[in-house]
């Protein structure tokens, strides 16, 4: 499969290719599917963070896609981690559904960087939905001592599939999706409170990520370096 133009743009601003190969496969409810990999030398060279995400490139009717997917459990010690899909219509679930141990991938890592604030913050606000919980959970991982109020939207029941990792000191509340992501704002911006020092992660539907940061920085008034958002996908 010959690459496109992103790839090249990439490869341009210093993206890093490499080759995953699968190492196993796991059903979950139907509505996932968790595929453990190697990542041929890709932590190792890049080393890890909480939400680190990866460019994963797909045979598309013999066209390139690329999609983005965040790392879950990347152990540096082995060089493994592991990749969750949501299985719907498109060429990654296609690819993710069939996938067999011994398959490879290519993967491209630029763009992915994150670090929790050093003094921790007092209180973690993160909004997301079933795309982003398995970065979200590796915040509360991150942050395992931090306490968290988290949200989360599900357009449908099987996309509670994925858990959330919180501890007794996180609250996670999830959210139904309504009104074209309204109802998650109106949600979030609701019950955030209006003082603070805490840290805001949002990222979700890309029109709602942008009305939850627009509330969070005018409204609130919450200096921007205490705020990290981006639009996981956008509505059709």
């Amino acid at each position: 499969m010959k690459r496109n133009w992103e790839a090249l743009v990439l490869k341009a601003m210093g993206g890093r290719d490499f080759r995953l190969t699968v190492l196993g496969t796991e059903s979950i409810d139907g509505h996932y599917q968790r595929l453990l990999v190697d990542g041929g030398g890709l932590l190792e060279a890049c080393g890890v963070h909480p939400t680190m995400w990866i460019r994963l490139w797909f045979d598309n009717d013999g066209r390139a896609h690329q999609r983005a997917y965040t790392l879950v459990d990347p152990d540096p010690a082995t060089g493994r981690f592991t990749l969750e899909f949501a299985i719907h219509d498109g060429c990654a679930a296609r690819w993710a559904s069939t996938a067999q141990v011994g398959d490879t991938i290519g993967a491209t890592v630029q763009g992915s960087a994150f670090e929790l604030p050093d003094p921790a913050p007092e209180h973690l606000y993160l909004v997301g939905d079933a795309a982003s919980l398995p970065a979200v959970n590796s915040l509360l991982d991150a942050g395992a001592d931090i306490p968290a109020t988290v949200w989360l939207e599900y357009a449908h029941e099987g996309e509670k599939a994925l858990v959330p990792r919180a501890r007794a000191h996180h609250d996670v509340t999830w959210v139904p999706r309504r009104d074209a992501g309204q109802h998650l704002v109106d949600t979030v911006c609701a019950a955030l409170p209006t003082s603070g020092t805490g840290h805001y992660w949002v990222a979700c539907e890309a029109a709602t990520t942008r009305g939850l940061t627009r509330h969070i920085r005018r409204t609130l008034g919450v200096d921007k370096d205490r705020v990290t958002a981006l639009g996981y996908w956008k509505a059709g």
